[in-house]
């Protein structure tokens, strides 16, 4: 059940870099701002919810680190729409992350002990990887200030971090 489960998580976190590829053209820099933002603060909620339900010293360590991690990175997109007095657009991809995530959380919430932890962890992997592809194929490129580029690449090579310590601590649960 848990494999099974694991792997419809990953396959909607596909979806969504699935849809962000294929609305690539018609990107604007303020909606990957908005999709950016959205992706970390996201990201952000469900850590929150694992240090809320874990008591997997493990699983906490990490999702502290996504508190950390995206919480520096989202003020880093704020700072940066700022100063280029950018206002981020909401796009349905942005409001499409925000309600699988709220649907991801659904789910979780109604797990506990071990089963949390591994389902917590199976998700965050497929949502990196869905999101940081989405990243390097379709918002980098499609991004035209040279330091929203910048610091998509930047976040992008953090996220990988994130995306192989998820799958580490995975591997370590029993």
């Amino acid at each position: 059940m848990l494999v099974r489960s694991s792997t419809a998580i990953a396959a909607i976190c596909m979806l969504s870099g699935a849809a962000l590829a294929q609305s690539a053209a018609k990107l604007t820099d303020p909606q990957i701002a908005h999709i950016t933002y959205t992706a970390g603060q996201l990201d952000t909620e469900g850590a929150k919810q694992a240090l809320s339900k874990s008591t997997n010293k493990d699983v906490r360590a990490f999702a502290e680190q996504m508190v950390r991690d995206h919480t520096v990175v989202n003020k880093q997109a704020l700072d940066l729409v700022q100063k280029l007095k950018v206002t981020p657009q909401d796009n349905d991809l942005s409001r499409a992350l925000t309600e699988q995530a709220a649907g991801k959380r659904a789910e979780l919430a109604k797990l506990k002990g071990a089963e949390f932890d591994k389902a917590y962890l199976a998700n965050e992997v497929g949502y990196h990887l869905a999101v940081n592809g989405a990243i390097e194929v379709t918002l980098i490129p499609s991004a035209t200030n040279p330091e929203l580029r910048s610091l998509l690449q930047t976040g992008l090579k953090l996220f990988e971090g994130h995306r192989q310590h998820a799958q580490e601590v995975a591997s370590a649960l029993k």
